[in-house]
C-alpha cells in the first residue's frame, strides 16, 4: 500500500509530504490513562483504526476521510474520545491528510522523535490512550509554523 500512495499521481512532491506518508517505527510506549489488552483494542476499534492507533500506520493521501473536510468542530481521538484539535486550526496543506497548525490542548498530543525509513520526524500521539496520530512537522503556517499531519482514521469528527 505504501508504493501505490507514493506513487499517486495527486501526491505533492514535496519531501515533506513523503514523509507523513511512511507509517511510524517510534516507541511512544504505553503510558496513557487509558490502558486496554491488544484484544480489548481490536473490539473496541475498526481494523484501519486499530492499524493506525495502535500499530503506527498511515493511510493514503487524498484517500482518506478528512482530508477534505470542512465542517466546523473539534476532531476527537478515535482511541478515547479525548479532544485534539479544533477545525479552527485545520488548513489545507496539499499533503492529502488533514493538517492542523496547533492542537486543543498541548499537554494530550505527546511527541516523540521518529528516527524510523532513514530519517527524523516528530511522531505525534494521544497522551490519554497512546494512541498514534501522525507527525508533525516545521512547515505550517503562523501563528505556530507547524503542521500536525493526523491520520482520519486516528480521529472522529464532533460538529459544533
Amino acid at each position: 500500500m505504501q508504493e501505490d500512495a507514493k506513487n499517486s499521481p495527486q501526491e505533492e512532491p514535496n519531501p515533506q509530504a513523503s514523509a507523513c506518508g511512511l507509517p511510524s517505527n517510534a516507541d511512544i510506549g504505553t503510558t496513557g490513562k487509558i490502558q486496554k489488552s491488544d484484544e480489548e483494542w481490536r473490539q473496541s476499534l475498526s481494523p484501519e483504526q486499530y492499524r493506525v492507533l495502535r500499530k503506527q500506520g498511515t493511510e493514503p493521501p487524498f484517500r482518506n476521510e478528512y482530508w477534505d473536510w470542512k465542517d466546523k468542530g473539534t476532531y476527537q481521538c478515535a482511541g478515547c474520545g479525548e479532544t485534539l484539535f479544533s477545525s479552527n486550526t485545520k488548513f489545507d496543506s496539499g499533503t492529502g491528510w488533514p493538517s492542523f497548525f496547533k492542537p486543543a490542548d498541548p499537554q494530550i498530543v505527546g511527541e516523540t522523535i521518529d528516527v524510523s525509513h532513514g530519517m527524523t520526524r516528530t511522531e505525534v500521539h494521544c497522551n490519554n490512550c497512546s494512541g498514534h496520530l501522525g507527525h508533525v512537522f516545521p512547515d505550517g503556517p503562523k501563528p505556530s509554523g507547524l503542521r500536525y499531519c493526523i491520520n482520519s482514521a486516528s480521529l472522529v469528527f464532533k460538529p459544533e
